[in-house]
């Protein structure tokens, strides 16, 4: 027997609640939510109805390894969703009587690290040189997120209309400094999205690299840098 699960906010969708046809089938479908049901122990195969964007919200729904997916095109961009939706239901049984070929693409293991600071009022309201401070910030810890990301990691300056100067290390040494609105490391999946936009080349699935692209770089000779996979880059 197959199990289907399908997210919840879907199937309360009013194209599929008020269809009458669909009803009996709905009943069928086991639901899941967003950041509130961890599924990743219970699916063996996803299927995607929709554009690249899709399929990466699909791989973000799995932290530890992702199931095999079949991405059907039917948004704007087609990377990587190479199934036509015409003929899905041989496509479907195909695949899953195993006539199928595997292309294993690699993500990014990202560690984000913030320094949290909490306020606390001076004693006296002085400080020593006389000066009367609003609150004075004192560190209190670090707060540490892990994500694991199929296409890019970017670095950018934010709302701030100035220059960024990031630092980019490979293996604890440094081996540039990006002067511009930011920097992209993304994977070979990667390279086809933002990546491209900011004028990269194209790195195939199947090659084990890594690539650092300047954004709006502040320079006249400052191309991409492509790295082994398995490094660590720290920015």
């Amino acid at each position: 027997n197959m199990i289907v699960y399908v997210e919840k906010k879907v199937l309360e969708d009013p194209a599929i609640a008020n269809d009458e046809n669909f009803g009996p089938v709905k009943k069928k479908f086991c639901t899941f939510r967003e950041d509130y049901d961890d599924i990743s122990n219970q699916i063996d195969f996803i299927i995607c109805l929709g554009g690249d964007g899709t399929l990466l919200y699909a791989s973000s729904l799995f932290q530890g390894s992702v199931p095999p997916v079949m991405a059907f095109h039917l948004g704007s961009l087609g990377f990587l969703t190479p199934f036509n939706f015409e003929n899905f239901q041989s496509q479907v049984t195909q695949v899953i009587e195993g006539n199928a070929a595997l292309v294993l693409r690699s993500r990014l293991k990202v560690k984000v690290v913030k320094e949290h600071r909490e306020k606390s009022p001076v004693q006296n309201g002085i400080e020593e040189n006389g000066v009367v401070p609003a609150s004075l910030e004192k560190e209190v810890g670090k707060q540490i997120m892990q994500y694991q990301v199929l296409n890019e990691v970017v670095v950018d300056r934010g709302p701030s209309s100035y220059l960024s100067n990031v630092d980019v290390f490979l293996d604890g040494h440094l081996i540039t400094t990006v002067q511009g609105d930011g920097v992209i490391v993304s994977t070979p999946t990667g390279s086809t999205a933002y990546a491209a936009a900011a004028g990269a080349s194209m790195i195939h699935p199947n090659v084990p690299a890594i690539m650092i692209t300047p954004i709006c770089p502040h320079s006249l000779s400052f191309r991409p840098i492509v790295v082994p996979a398995g490094v660590e880059l720290k920015v």
